[in-house]
Order: C-alpha cells, then structure tokens, then sequence
C-alpha cells in the first residue's frame, strides 16, 4: 500500500532547501509565512512537515538534478551480477570507472554526499523543532526518534561507500565543516546513537498500513545487523542475533509466498516487507526542472532496454536507457525451478531492439518498466515509475539470523531451517546443513539487483577473489582492500581543504 502522506514529500521543503555538501553553507531555512521558526513549529501538522522534509532525501539519489546515482545501480556495478551498460564506456563515466576499481576524485559518486548530508542536516533540524515543544509527548518523541534513526541510515550509506566522513549530530556554523572521522570512528558513533534509540522503545515493531514508510523498530533492528556485520564486529553478534529472533518471534512479519509477486505494486508493503521508499506516479511533481519534488522513480528507465518495441507489459515506442544489463553467468547461476531467476532477470533473447553497450538482452526484473506503473504520472513518465524501493525484507531477517547463530556458535540446526524457509519459498528443496559459504551464496540469489552483494563480499573477504578481471575485457582490474572505500569527490576536498582523500 502506498502511504500519500510519507511518499509525497512536503514542497515547500524541496524548494527551499538546496543540495548542498557538507562544506558548504546550509541554507537557512524559511516558512513561506514569514513566522520565526520558532513561532511556526508550534503543532503536530507544522512539526510532521519537518519531519516529512527529513524522509525526502530517500528518494534523491536516482536522479538530483546533477547525476544519475540510484543506490541498487551504485552498488550492484562493483560486484559480479550486471555490466554497466548505457550508451558507451563514457556514459555516466563515473559508473563505469568505478565497475573497474579506478575511480578518483571526479569519477566517483559525488552527489551521494550532497544528498544524504542534506538529509543529516534535515533531521538534525527535526530533532530540534520537536524539542521545542508544542506537540504531544508521544508525538515528539516518535518524532525525534524517527529523525534520530534516519540520521543513522544517512550516515551508515556514507559510511558503506566513503568510509572516513565528517560527522556532527548538530548543524554547523561558520565555516560549516565538521572533524572528518576515520570509518571505525564513524563506527564507534553511531552504533551507541542506535543501540539508545532502539532501547527507547519508542517505535512500533511495524507501522499500520496507513502510515508506511515510516521508520520502524523492525528497520533499526535490521540496520544495526547490516551494520555490525560488516563491521565484523563480533563482540555485537549475540545482540544482533537477539534483534533478529524478536523479529522472526513476532507476527508483523513473515515470508511473502509468491517470491515474484514481491515485485508487483500489489505486493509492496506485504508481510515481508520491514522497509520500502515510497514512489508514486500519481499526483508526481518530479520533471526534469523539479528534480526534488515527490513524485516516482527513474530507476526502471535506467535498467530496461533502448526504443523498446512493446509487449510484455510495458507499451511500443518508451525509452530506456540500457544502464545494468545482467551477466548470463547470473541467469545461469539459478538452478532449475528455482522461481527467483525469473523473477530476477527479465530475459528479452530473440526481441530486437537497439542494444546499448555490454547489452546481453538480460534485465533486472525486481525493478523493470511497465507501463501500469507510470501512467497516472502527470509530468516525465521517465522520471515517474512507482516501483518502491525494497531496503530490508524478512528474508534477510532469516539469513542474517542464521549466519549469526553460525558466528556465535548458536543451534546449526535452526540456522539450517531459516535457510530452508528461503529455499524453500524459491522452489528449491531443503538442505540438511549449512556453512557460512551457504548462506553468503544463498544471500546471493536472494538478493540479487538488490544492492547487497557487493557489500557482501567485501564483509565476508570474498571480494579479492571473486571481484577480478573477467573474460569479455570489461573489468580488467581487481578489487583490493583499498577499495573498500571510494574516492571523495574532488569537487569536496576543493571546497574543505582539511579534508583527506582515500588511499582508493
């Protein structure tokens, strides 16, 4: 189910507040009223627009204005399921520089930091307005909470991609730079902010239907998972495996079991789902002048093949634009009857159209067009599909569970039955063990498009064996640990000379 109220975004936000570095100058913030801030943030319909504003960076990173960086293609072209594709090796250059291990300053993901220390600065502002009072106690605490939490997904995407970032809880004066901390640093700061605002207790485990979109109990158990184990941070695995079971023990979540309707509108905000960005096509602000504004996602434009002759569910004549075509060496890696691999890759072999570089006429299917999902939109189609972003599914619950009672030397037998819950929603049979190795492979068909993998490899110290040059002379490099972290934008260490750029 769609959330109206979460999904689309509060305007008057988006135009006043600019994408802005860290570095750089924050730029005031002014209700169209004139009120003193203090004088507007007085109830709970003024302070849920704060709050509102501080979600809206969620949806930025497809598409800002500047640069193409949604974060499943971002991920995804580091590891070892798609090719970069687009037009040419100079299409979004960024992209494929950073497919080969050789990105550097102006060939990396810029705009990532504009955006999510934007959405820090926003939820920095969130947490002050609910201090001011004027609302409910129950309703500013939620409030803080919410901000307090979507600070930590902000920081811990920077983390994930930088490594060694500015860090501050509140926003900056002149001359609005921060103290850049190393990654375990970063570490070290937030995985404290977490554990206090999931002993708060002050979330629900899941938000109702009408109020998807939220930031839940169940989100910040998942986060603090993904976050002590690519940490490796042992000493939290007993607590993280904790976090789990609560969610596994509870009602609110479960298996959804049609793996590929998981895919369809109808089936987001399932059983499964513990997080999803919203996008809506209708009532879409977003075009091409309007970046910002609430609106859809130009993701199935970016994955789905060029001049598209029509059928199978997405109409003659749209455009995609041939970014992320799937190696054969992923649809192949699907044992037969496993129902993920088409519910995965979106084969097209023997439709002709015109093929893109790398183009294998093999496609993301979790994320590709149809025409359904657009056509309410009132602006760019292209900028405007529906289709939600999946974050966290309970299917990962189920494989982070087991692979900590894995670590923590916990029952290998009921690590071996989560497994086979997954395995066997895919059509697969059970299992009568299962090693760590098993599950990092079953993550990998789980998740595949999802943005995991490569993070998975790196955490599990697969990546220098797995992520090296391959046999088509498209990747001729391979991943090193010094490329754990990529490079800073130049365009930011100009702007803030203290800043240290990584050994990438």
């Amino acid at each position: 189910m769609k959330n109206k109220h979460i999904s689309i975004m509060a305007g008057v936000f988006a135009a006043s507040m600019a994408l802005v570095s860290c570095s750089d100058s924050f730029l005031e913030v002014k209700n169209p009223t004139g009120e003193p801030l203090e004088e507007y943030y007085t109830n709970e319909t003024t302070l849920n627009e704060a709050l509102t504003a501080a979600y809206a960076p969620l949806h930025w990173p497809d598409w800002d204005g500047t640069a193409y960086n949604d974060l499943t293609v971002d991920a995804e072209i580091m590891g070892d399921d798609f090719w970069v594709g687009g037009s040419s090796i100079t299409d979004n250059q960024h992209w494929h520089r950073l497919f080969n291990f050789e990105a550097d300053g102006n060939n990396t993901l810029a705009t990532l930091w504009g955006d999510f220390y934007s959405g820090i600065k926003r939820c920095n502002d969130a947490i002050k307005y609910a201090s001011w009072g004027g609302a409910s106690e129950s309703f500013t605490r939620s409030m803080e909470m919410q901000a307090r939490l979507l600070r930590v997904y902000y920081y811990n995407i920077l983390w994930h991609y930088y490594g060694n970032v500015p860090f501050y809880l509140e926003n900056l004066a002149l001359p609005y730079t921060a103290p850049q901390l190393t990654a375990d640093e970063i570490y070290d700061q937030l995985l404290p902010e977490l554990e206090e605002i999931i002993a708060s207790n002050v979330l629900p485990l899941r938000w109702p239907a009408t109020e998807a979109g939220r930031v839940s109990q169940a989100f910040a158990y998942m986060l603090y998972a993904e976050m002590v184990m690519y940490q490796n941070d042992t000493a939290r695995y007993p607590q993280a495996l904790t976090y789990m079971k609560q969610i596994i023990s509870s009602s609110d979540y479960s298996l959804n079991p049609n793996f590929a309707n998981l895919w369809e509108e109808s089936g987001e905000w399932c059983s499964e789902s513990i997080f999803e960005i919203n996008y809506n096509d209708d009532q879409a602000q977003r075009d091409w002048g309007t970046p910002l504004a609430a609106g859809g996602s130009v993701l199935p434009t970016l994955i789905s093949p060029n001049s598209w002759p029509g059928g199978d569910g997405w109409n003659g004549g749209e455009d995609g634009w041939g970014f992320l075509p799937c190696r054969l060496e992923t649809y192949n890696m699907y044992a037969e009857g496993d129902v993920r691999r088409d519910a995965t890759v979106w084969d097209v072999r023997g439709v002709s159209y015109q093929e893109r570089y790398q183009d294998t006429h093999l496609w993301l299917a979790k994320y590709r067009p149809y025409s359904d999902n657009n056509k309410d939109c009132p602006t760019s189609k292209n900028l405007n599909y529906n289709n939600n972003k999946r974050i966290y599914r309970y299917a990962e619950t189920l494989l982070n569970a087991a692979e900590l009672l894995l670590h923590t030397g916990g029952s290998a037998s009921e690590a071996t039955g989560y497994v086979n819950e997954v395995r066997n929603r895919a059509g697969l049979g059970s299992l009568s063990s299962v090693s760590i190795d098993d599950i990092i492979e079953e993550r990998h068909l789980e998740f595949c498009g999802e943005g995991k993998r490569y993070f998975d490899l790196v955490r599990s110290g697969k990546a220098a064996t797995v992520l090296v040059p391959d046999s088509y002379g498209y990747r001729t490099n391979s991943w090193t640990p010094n490329k754990k972290h990529i490079p800073l934008a130049q365009s930011e260490l100009d702007a803030d000379p203290t800043l240290v750029q990584n050994n990438y």
